[in-house]
């Protein structure tokens, strides 16, 4: 782990975006509120907040830090799901591997609860991949 010990806290933010491409009888689904396991936006929403603070548990090398805030939008198109999580603190470190797992799981969860409605004739996915998920923005204050 890399000591931070002498750094001074200030103001930190990073935003992760990410997409999860679907069939579009799924996003209409999703949009109809027609999902057995029910709202994936709403859960996903909550996951990414769980995930973002607990990304030191996943991650080894990652510092514990006071999470402030994350926020999750969401941009439904015709066949994906878009994402951007952005996450803010107060710290020694910044929040982008935060940020990335909780843009990560944000769209793992959709995966989980739309999964049955994606799957082909096989038990496959074909159409259904996680794509594009990336550090977007990262501001750090002087």
């Amino acid at each position: 782990m890399v000591d931070i010990t002498e750094k001074k806290e200030v103001f930190r933010e990073a935003t992760a975006i990410g997409r999860i491409r679907l069939k579009p009888e799924t996003i209409k689904r999703i949009i109809d509120r027609k999902l057995e396991k029910g709202d994936p936006l709403a859960a996903a929403e909550i996951a990414a907040i769980q995930a973002g603070k607990n990304t030191p548990q996943i991650i080894p090398f990652c510092h514990q830090i006071p999470i402030t805030n994350i926020q999750t939008k969401t941009d439904l198109k015709n066949n994906s799901i878009e994402v951007q999580v952005r996450v803010r603190s107060t710290a020694k470190t910044g929040v982008e591997m935060e940020a990335l797992v909780a843009a990560s799981i944000y769209l793992l969860t959709i995966w989980d609860m739309v999964k049955k409605y994606e799957k082909d004739d096989k038990g496959q996915y074909p159409q259904t991949f996680i794509e594009s998920i990336r550090v977007k923005e990262k501001i750090k204050a002087r």
